[in-house]
């Protein structure tokens, strides 16, 4: 049908729990709870009824939790909003845990869970993950670290700068860094520079608070440190820590040289003595920055359109989020940070979270957040809840994927093809420099809790060791040690979800092999696509990434192959 006569999905009808249920105390849905751990499980069918039952309980709770969730972060001054979330996280999560954790071993002492279908065979290994890991005296301590996880998006949302009489966010001003003038860049980065040391000592402290906590609840749980304990919290089943110290070194040797080449280029065509850091984001032809949008309602108009063109469903997901009102686009002050695809799993349908200023860097931002979207309708009618609980790895291959294949149809967001060949490449330099970046900051994670008791000046050092040898040795950065030293805090994933960032690099290498697909072949690519991320998590991460027609590996020579192909293609624009 077209794009602009979609039908609106609904929720599902509830079999287990009434329609007039309002979530505002955990008596609302004790009930419930206590109902799923007391029923008896005498049959098959009745242990299909009871994860029909547990899949609408757990989909109504977490949809509500992810209401909450979004408020918060659309407005961190809506004090409503977020003592709405914080009442949760402490008062109703904090109950659901032991019941979580009961409901987990009755199925997994239950004897019908052993003729389960081979699509619980993953969601089986997780719960017995969870018993495992579960403590009863980390219940509220996970409580307190979901709080204090948010005071980083409340801090970063509150950071602005003024600039010729207007008051910017960060995101805002940061665009500005892509002005010819390098007067002007020198000012504004400087400007941001200055803000974000000025909350420095205070997001230090927050950080250390954070390891604190979370290493107890490692050493709660039997662990050594807070990385060994996530590991398993994460269900990473396909790779280990050192398959992730692997992965850093793939990219130290692969890619860095390649990142060493790109700048020593740029530095050249922008005919400097020395490169700074206000200088990595200008377009070295001299031309201003692209302006591909100028409201979130444009974008969201443009991205229709790109989609459609890639799969008619595709254009048909964004067209349902923008009719339901499910997206949230714009930048504005005291908006949190970041962006986000929040999967409402009763609904089926996803809620997009940006903060969109006119760039280039917004539209991959859209695109990426728009696969995310994709996928969570393409799982909808999954029928059970822990099949369209996704691995990183699987649903970042979904958002990143589309970041490259999009591409192929950004004449919607650039009509002059001069400015298409300039964001593409951005788009591929972008690839090249993120790698390093994505080692750089799990390797740093892994010094973090390998070291639970560092000091911050420890910290300080490692993360400038680190840092140096996956960042370009062309970039001067005499005069700005303290920015470079202080860098690692823009990055809100090591705040508020440790260890959820080396997926973006496996799931990277994925992308590059799908578009690689796509432009040799685009419907078996698409094809591909769509058969994967359909699945769910009802295999491993591996036969998943076979569907899609490329491998999960991340092995010095891969990485190689899929870095010569960026940089053939690279120079192709």
């Amino acid at each position: 049908m077209p794009v602009n006569e979609v039908s609106l999905p609904g929720k599902n009808i509830r079999k287990f729990l009434p329609e007039s249920i309002v979530i505002d105390s955990w008596k609302s849905i004790e009930t419930f709870f206590e109902n799923l751990v007391s029923r008896p499980l005498l049959s098959e069918d009745d242990l299909q009824r009871w994860l029909a039952d547990y899949s609408e309980l757990n989909a109504v709770v977490q949809e509500h939790a992810g209401w909450l969730y979004i408020r918060m972060t659309c407005d961190t001054q809506d004090k409503k909003a977020t003592d709405a979330y914080v009442f949760f996280v402490n008062e109703i999560q904090p109950q659901i845990a032991p019941y979580h954790d009961r409901l987990n071993k009755k199925l997994v002492e239950c004897s019908f869970s052993n003729g389960l279908d081979s699509r619980y065979a993953i969601f089986l290994k997780q719960v017995e993950n969870e018993i495992k890991i579960f403590r009863q005296e980390n219940i509220p301590l996970h409580a307190e670290l979901s709080v204090k996880e948010q005071k980083y998006g409340e801090l970063a949302g509150a950071m602005t700068v003024d600039e010729d009489g207007k008051t910017l966010t960060l995101q805002q001003a940061a665009n500005i860094l892509k002005d010819p003038d390098r007067t002007k860049r020198d000012s504004v980065y400087h400007k941001i520079k200055d803000r974000r040391l000025q909350d420095r000592n205070v997001l230090d402290d927050l950080f250390s608070e954070l390891v604190r906590i979370r290493q107890q609840v490692a050493l709660n749980a039997g662990f050594s440190n807070y990385r060994d304990y996530k590991f398993i919290s994460l269900n990473r089943f396909d790779y280990s820590p050192s398959d992730c110290f692997s992965f850093h070194d793939s990219v130290q040797r692969a890619v860095v040289p390649v990142l060493n080449e790109l700048t020593s280029l740029r530095k050249k065509e922008l005919q400097l003595a020395e490169l700074k850091p206000w200088d990595m984001d200008v377009d070295t032809s001299g031309k201003p920055d692209l302006k591909p949008f100028s409201k979130g309602e444009e974008l969201m108009e443009k991205t229709i359109r790109c989609f459609q063109n890639i799969h008619p469903y595709f254009g048909e997901v964004m067209e349902t989020l923008k009719k339901m009102k499910y997206v949230d686009l714009d930048s504005r002050i005291g908006k949190a940070p970041g962006g986000y695809n929040y999967p409402l799993y009763e609904t089926g349908v996803p809620f997009i979270f940006m903060n969109a200023s006119g760039s280039l860097r917004d539209v991959i931002t859209m695109v990426h957040e728009g696969g995310h979207a994709i996928h969570s309708m393409l799982t909808r009618d999954l029928d059970f809840i822990g099949f369209k609980d996704l691995p990183s790895e699987i649903a970042e291959l979904a958002s990143m994927s589309m970041e490259l294949i999009s591409m192929e149809h950004w004449n919607y967001f650039f009509t002059d093809p001069d400015e298409l060949r300039r964001a593409k490449r951005e788009q591929l330099e972008n690839i090249i420099e993120a790698l390093p970046w994505i080692a750089c900051v799990d390797k740093f994670q892994h010094w973090i809790y390998e070291h639970p008791q560092h000091t911050i000046a420890e910290r300080t050092e490692a993360w400038t060791s680190v840092y140096r040898s996956f960042s370009s040795d062309i970039v001067d950065w005499r005069g700005e040690e303290d920015a470079m030293a202080a860098s690692w805090q823009k990055q809100l994933h090591l705040f508020e979800v440790p260890f959820y960032y080396i997926e973006y690099g496996m799931a990277q290498l994925g992308a590059i092999a799908v578009w690689r697909n796509y432009k040799q072949n685009p419907e078996q690519a698409v094809k591909g696509y769509i058969q994967a991320l359909k699945s769910g998590y009802t295999q491993s991460i591996s036969a998943t990434y076979a569907l899609a027609g490329i491998r999960f590996d991340f092995s010095e020579n891969y990485i190689r192959e899929l870095i010569r192909f960026v940089k053939d293609e690279l120079e192709k624009v």
